[in-house]
Formats: C-alpha cells, sequence, structure tokens
C-alpha cells in the first residue's frame, strides 16, 4: 500500500470528523475511505478510528499516531520543496485559525486575491474566540492577537492592531465625552473577555503608559458580539480600528473618543505548530499577509 497515501486519507478522515465528509473532500467514493483507513490499520495492528452510527471517534493509538501522520507528511512535502527548489508552486488544502471577527473582516475579504496569486491553494478557515490547539487540530498556521506568553511557539510577526475607544454618536451626546481614561468610570463599558486585560483598559497617552479599570453592564466572549454592543450603542468599547469596515468611523453613526489616549497597540503574531515544517502553501500565506498589512495603518505601526 501506499503508506502516505493511507496517512494522507486517515488525517483528512480525523480531521473531517467522519468518512462521508473525507470523501466529499477527497472527491472519492466513501468506500474507498473506509477501505484505505481499514488498510491502514491491518498494517499497523491496531484500530485507529472507532466507528458508530452517528459519530466518529479515534482511539488512543489514533490519536498518537494522527501526530505522527501528520508529521511525516509535513516532512514530506518539505522535502519534495526542497528537492524541486524555490519554484515549488503552493498547492493543497491549508487549515487557518483565527478569531471571528478577524476573520470576516481581515482574512476573506482578501482571499480572492490570494487565490489569484496561489490558485492551487485549498482553504478551511476555524473562527474561534479561543486558541486553538494547533496540533490536535491539524491547524497548519494560526493568527494571534497579543502578546504572546509560552517561549515554546513558533511564531513571525505580521503586523500590528490599532485600536480605538469609541461609542455611538448619540451614546456621547448623552454621557458627555471623556477627556482622559480616567473619566471612564462614569461610562457604561463593554469589557470583552476574551482578552487578558479584559476589565482593565490600557493606554499610551502624553505622559506614558497608564491603565484604568472600566466596568459596565455587559461583558461578552465574542468579537462579533462586541461590535454588535457598540452599534447597538449599549456603551463603550475598545476596539480595532479594522472592525469598521463601512465607514462607520466616518458617516456619523460612530465616534471616537480620547484622541490623545491611544489604546495599546497590540502586535499580530503567525503562529506555527511545534515539530512542524512550514510547507509552501503556508509561508506563501504568510507572506501575503504581512506584506498586505504594511499598507494598512490599522493593521500596522504606521
Amino acid at each position: 500500500m501506499d503508506m502516505l497515501a493511507a496517512m494522507s486519507v486517515f488525517v483528512r478522515v480525523a480531521e473531517a470528523g467522519s468518512f462521508s465528509a473525507a470523501a466529499r473532500q477527497l472527491r472519492v467514493g466513501q468506500p474507498a475511505v473506509s477501505k484505505s483507513v481499514a488498510a491502514l490499520e491491518e498494517r499497523l495492528g491496531t484500530r485507529l478510528v472507532l466507528r458508530t452510527t452517528h459519530q466518529l471517534s479515534l482511539t488512543e493509538d489514533g490519536l498518537r499516531f494522527l501526530e505522527a501522520a501528520r508529521g511525516a507528511l509535513d516532512a514530506a512535502a518539505f522535502a519534495e520543496e526542497t528537492v524541486s527548489g524555490v519554484k515549488t508552486v503552493p498547492h493543497g488544502r491549508l487549515r487557518l485559525a483565527a478569531s471571528v471577527a478577524f476573520g470576516r473582516l481581515i482574512l476573506v475579504p482578501r482571499l480572492n486575491r490570494f487565490f489569484a496569486r496561489c490558485p492551487d491553494v485549498e482553504f478551511e478557515l476555524v473562527l474561534a474566540d479561543r486558541f486553538v490547539n494547533l496540533v490536535e487540530e491539524g491547524v497548519d498556521v494560526a493568527i494571534r492577537i497579543g502578546e504572546l506568553t509560552d517561549a515554546g511557539l513558533i511564531a513571525r510577526r505580521i503586523g500590528t492592531m490599532r485600536r480605538v475607544t469609541v461609542a455611538r454618536t448619540d451614546y456621547w451626546k448623552k454621557r458627555g465625552t471623556p477627556k482622559k481614561p480616567a473619566d471612564l468610570k462614569d461610562h457604561d463599558c463593554l469589557v470583552f473577555t476574551g482578552l487578558s486585560t479584559a476589565d482593565t483598559w490600557e493606554y499610551s497617552g502624553p505622559n506614558g503608559p497608564l491603565s484604568v479599570k472600566v466596568c459596565g453592564p455587559l461583558r461578552v466572549t465574542t468579537s462579533d458580539a462586541m461590535r454588535e454592543a457598540v452599534l447597538e450603542g449599549l456603551g463603550v468599547g475598545v476596539t480595532p480600528r479594522w472592525f469598521w469596515p463601512n465607514g462607520e468611523l466616518g458617516d456619523g453613526t460612530l465616534a471616537c473618543a480620547l484622541s490623545d489616549f491611544e489604546p495599546t497597540p497590540r502586535p499580530i503574531h503567525a503562529i506555527f505548530p511545534e515539530r512542524r515544517l512550514v510547507s509552501s502553501k503556508v509561508r506563501a500565506m504568510v507572506d501575503f499577509l504581512a506584506d498586505d498589512f504594511k499598507r494598512v495603518p490599522a493593521l500596522s505601526e504606521g
């Protein structure tokens, strides 16, 4: 049997969560997928997959083999690229993880331009406002915003998230506009719990960095919910500038406050799984984003 081909099918089954879904992705019949996994199990002398009527799960051996198989496939692809030279065309499926809002507002609008450059790459976006385990979930690269606390991560900085203190214009008219961060104690502040700082907002002011403890009527766990809460006039938010691609900051719907006190910018990193080789498709995507972000003030130091 072709061991690499069988491992590729097994990895696709594990990531897709079913034989039928893997068959659709591979554009083959389900019996062919089942036969490939069964032949792999026979060769290895162990059960990798537990099959039931309604779901599929991996055995302990299956989980161990999954990580090893991913590593072997990465190594094979890297070896092929090395021999083929730098002109290897990026190809294959790329699993990229990011927060919901970043994926929807930043990544998806750029995909057409990326596909024009790399037409043989197929994307799977894993969007969630949580830290995705790259190895366990088979993610090739993740976009994370903020300082990295895990020294073991393999990362490349590709941009900077610039932020603003913002609310609906009619909210400011009703409640008054703060002149300094300390004035936020008199306002309904919307707290995004997905950040480690959460209800402590950090600013860079004329006299250096400062922070203020805030509170309000609403705490949210997703970035999209924060965006909608600001649009609904529920209070004040510290949000990325890229939250507002439809011109809400210029058409009078929203207004920024504390222009002399910028919320501390946060780095944007591309994160790679440990012990995984970086393929040409991943390098192409990360290079594309890093180059593109340089041209966007909301996503760069400029």
